[in-house]
């Protein structure tokens, strides 16, 4: 399996997915984000955050591009909605933030196109039109990491 699609319904059910995501989190792990302003990202991280155990709340980190929380694992919270090039990104030294012992969640993570690892899950949020509150998540699996994730999180939705 490489792709589940999965439907939220509430703000709650979409930041438990990401608490399962958290949950089930291990070093070095890279969740790419996509979808409109509005659409879920930084609700889906704020439960990420919580799987990860981490006190307090997560927030957008637009103005600052990253903010780290501290948990089980290190949560390293991206966001290049403001950057231009993937040049921008470049000059953040992400490597470290990737390359190293937390979870990395990115927000508009195509903005940084070519600079990510090929190994990752990519979560893409879509609006539901008929029902203001719900959400459509596709993950997408690309490497054996992330294909025994997605498992994992289809078997617990399952349930």
């Amino acid at each position: 399996m490489t792709e589940l699609t999965l439907t939220t319904r509430h703000e709650d059910q979409t930041a438990a997915l990401g608490h399962l995501l958290g949950q089930l989190s291990l070093p070095e792990d890279v969740f790419l984000l996509h979808g409109e302003l509005g659409a879920g990202k930084t609700c889906l991280i704020r439960g990420i955050a919580a799987g990860l155990e981490v006190s307090g709340h997560a927030f957008s980190p637009s103005f600052v591009l990253v903010r780290e929380y501290h948990g089980r694992l290190t949560l390293y919270h991206m966001d290049f909605y403001r950057l231009g090039r993937p040049e921008e990104v470049e000059n953040l030294g992400i490597d470290d933030y990737l390359y190293g012992d937390g979870v990395c969640a990115i927000e508009w993570a195509e903005r940084a196109a070519g600079l990510l690892p090929q190994n990752h899950l990519a979560l893409s949020l879509y609006y539901v039109p008929s029902e203001e509150n719900a959400r459509t998540i596709q993950l997408s699996a690309y490497g054996k990491r992330y294909t025994s994730l997605l498992q994992q999180i289809s078997a617990s939705t399952a349930q």
